[in-house]
């Protein structure tokens, strides 16, 4: 059994991270500080170095999650050694190893949903090493020294509010969430949860896998048929991206599409007037990377931290998305 490696440990969230407000300089240069990285290679000028181990940096959002960190650590005069799993826990584990290896003083980890952490962990843990997970699907599951979280639930239930307000005696409705590894989806419980006895029926539930397309034309093709769609609930932005396509090639812009996550590209789409999507859910990978920096800085300093940190979501739509900007994450 891996132990957790708690040193002083005091629920003192408030003051160690600052997290509320951040969001409101969004979509600039600042907020969206990129590292000069070569994918692989140690990057920075001097002092420590850090692992940042990613289950699929192919995913818009922890590519900026990795950059939020990288960013942080480069302004301490630390190094990153970056490595991304591909969706593969055998090689993720490998990667584990390396960094161990490497001498890292501490690794962000984004786990493969189906990595053993016991195992994978187990080298890190025999040689101190700390680690502060980093889980955006919310569920916290790594035996890490401390987890930074999205308030997934939360997401998933601001686009239900929403929702409920603008069909106040219901209607259909498509969900199309995108699982991996069998694990819950916190944000579309939130967001059924919050619907839930409001009068809307579930015409279809889509599971997307892969590159989130396939739910547009499911969508589509229940326009047709069955009394129509009224709305659709996407727990991922790719998802939504795929539905927003198909909706545009049908010449259909009454259907109302939300998301969770909040990427440049789905707010731009926000932005358009009389396009169908309507609203998001939206995370803040920049405020995670920053609050996993500061977390593993408390831990090697033996110093006050938080072994949970759920930072917080909110809702994005037409009336304010031009106060967090389209031409990057939040």
């Amino acid at each position: 059994m891996v132990k957790k490696r708690f040193f002083s440990v005091l629920a003192a969230a408030a003051a160690v991270f600052a997290l509320a407000g951040c969001k409101q300089n969004v979509g600039t240069p600042e907020d969206n500080a990129v590292a000069v990285e070569e994918d692989g290679e140690e990057t920075g000028n001097q002092d420590r170095l850090f692992g940042f181990a990613c289950a699929d940096l192919s995913d818009p959002f922890y590519a900026v999650l990795k950059d939020s960190v990288a960013a942080a650590l480069e302004e301490g005069g630390d190094r990153i050694l970056v490595r991304d799993a591909g969706g593969d826990a055998g090689v993720q584990e490998a990667q584990l190893d390396e960094m161990a290896g490497a001498g890292v003083e501490a690794v962000f980890l984004n786990p493969v949903p189906s990595l053993e952490e016991e195992t994978a962990l187990h080298v890190l843990d025999e040689a101190g090493i700390p680690v502060v997970s980093l889980e955006p699907d919310g569920e916290g599951t790594v035996p890490a020294d401390a987890v930074i979280l999205s308030d997934d639930y939360h997401a998933g239930a601001v686009c239900g509010e929403d929702l409920t307000g603008k069909l106040p005696e219901g209607g259909r409705l498509v969900i199309a969430e995108w699982r991996q590894g069998g694990q819950t989806d916190e944000s579309i419980t939130g967001f059924e949860e919050t619907i839930a006895d409001a009068g809307f029926e579930v015409a279809e539930r889509v599971e997307v896998s892969g590159d989130g397309t396939g739910a547009g034309q499911r969508v589509t093709a229940l326009l047709q048929r069955d009394g129509g769609v009224d709305a659709v609930m996407c727990g991922d932005d790719r998802i939504a991206l795929d539905v927003l396509q198909a909706l545009e090639e049908a010449g259909e812009n009454s259907v109302l599409v939300y998301s969770v996550g909040g990427s440049p590209d789905v707010k731009s789409r926000l932005a358009e007037p009389g396009s169908p999507m309507t609203g998001v859910g939206a995370a803040s990978p920049i405020n995670m990377g920053k609050a996993a920096v500061k977390t593993a800085d408390a831990i090697l300093g033996e110093g006050v931290y938080e072994t949970e940190t759920c930072v917080e979501t909110f809702l994005i739509d037409k009336n304010n998305v031009e106060l967090y900007g389209t031409d990057g994450w939040q």
